[in-house]
């Protein structure tokens, strides 16, 4: 059995109720949500492999409006006891799935100006959410492989916020198409 993932239910709103081999979680926004929430579903049950899907700002102008696998994530919103951003006090700088792909940076906020924007790419991030470095971290700690496909709903930038509650519905649309690409029944 395999678990797929979500932050909020209206990303799976293209996805049926029910998908063969599949269990669902919907953690809530956020790294703390993700953490707890996907820590007790792995502590409860048995899975070969989680699938994240969702949401992501692009903070990257190559980026297309598409679906893309995040290979690693780094933290946006913390720093170290030397002021060094991106580095937390215990955890590691970047965690990784082990696939292919692009470096998404993980904060506690929506990212909605181009001053973050700026500090995530000065980072390495092309992409940022609110969930995945926590996702990943928990899998890792649990010992289970993990995959994330996020599509670009919004440039992370003035205005994100109002589009992104316009584009949920064709991003998750796009993420169904992909998932059965990659997962056909």
């Amino acid at each position: 059995m395999k678990l797929l993932v979500a932050a909020l239910e209206s990303e799976l709103q293209a996805f049926p109720a029910e998908i063969p081999g599949f269990a669902r979680l919907v953690t809530g926004p956020g790294k703390l949500n993700a953490a707890v929430r996907l820590a007790r579903a792995l502590d409860a049950a048995h899975y070969d492999e989680i699938v994240v899907v969702g949401t992501a700002g692009a903070v990257d102008d190559a980026l297309d409006a598409d679906v893309y696998e995040v290979t690693a994530a780094i933290q946006h919103d913390v720093q170290d006891l030397d002021g060094v951003v991106g580095q937390h006090v215990s955890l590691p700088a970047r965690v990784d799935t082990g696939r292919d792909g692009l470096v998404i940076a993980t904060g506690d906020s929506f990212v909605d100006d181009a001053d973050a924007v700026a500090r995530i790419r000065s980072l390495g991030g092309v992409l940022v959410d609110m969930e995945t470095f926590a996702l990943i971290w928990v899998a890792q700690e649990f010992g289970v492989p993990i995959r994330v496909l996020r599509a670009v709903s919004d440039r992370a930038q003035d205005g994100a916020t109002t589009l992104w509650d316009d584009m949920v519905a064709a991003c998750s649309a796009q993420l169904w198409a992909r998932f059965q690409t990659e997962y056909p029944a």
